[in-house]
């Protein structure tokens, strides 16, 4: 695959990953408004976010062809401790853009910073420790 390819998918599978994470956090919202609400909706689109981006990433990505729950869960786990490093980049430049403009442009400046390179990262690290022995993982 080619990079305008890989960086095209890698694109609209963030997009879609982003998509379903809101879609699911309305859903939340809708079918269970009141306390403790934004928590939940947070949390479940989160994880509903990171499932998708994974499958698409596995397939479509780094061309895993593994199967089973033990492969799964194993590259899962993995896949979800790069995202917490990643989350840590994007969650520090937004806060870090907020605290010094004090604007929400400034703030979502930051957040899209912090997201673009912390998709990059993501990629790197996903591509050196999780899907390191799928054939279209480490180079």
């Amino acid at each position: 695959m080619n990079l305008r390819v890989l960086v095209l998918r890698y694109t609209l599978f963030a997009v879609l990953a982003t998509l379903a994470n809101l879609a699911v956090q309305r859903l939340v919202f809708w079918a269970w408004p009141g306390t403790g609400t934004f928590a939940v909706a947070l949390g479940a689109g989160t994880v509903v976010g990171l499932v998708v981006k994974y499958l698409l990433d596995k397939r479509w990505i780094f061309a895993d062809t593994s199967r089973g729950m033990r492969a799964h869960g194993q590259k899962f786990a993995l896949y979800s401790a790069m995202g917490l490093v990643t989350t840590a980049l994007f969650w520090g430049t937004e806060t870090a853009f907020w605290l010094l403009w004090g604007t929400d442009a400034m703030r979502e400046l930051g957040a899209i910073l912090g997201l673009s390179v912390g998709y990059v990262v993501k990629y790197n690290l996903d591509k050196r420790f999780v899907f390191s022995r799928a054939p279209g993982g480490a180079a």
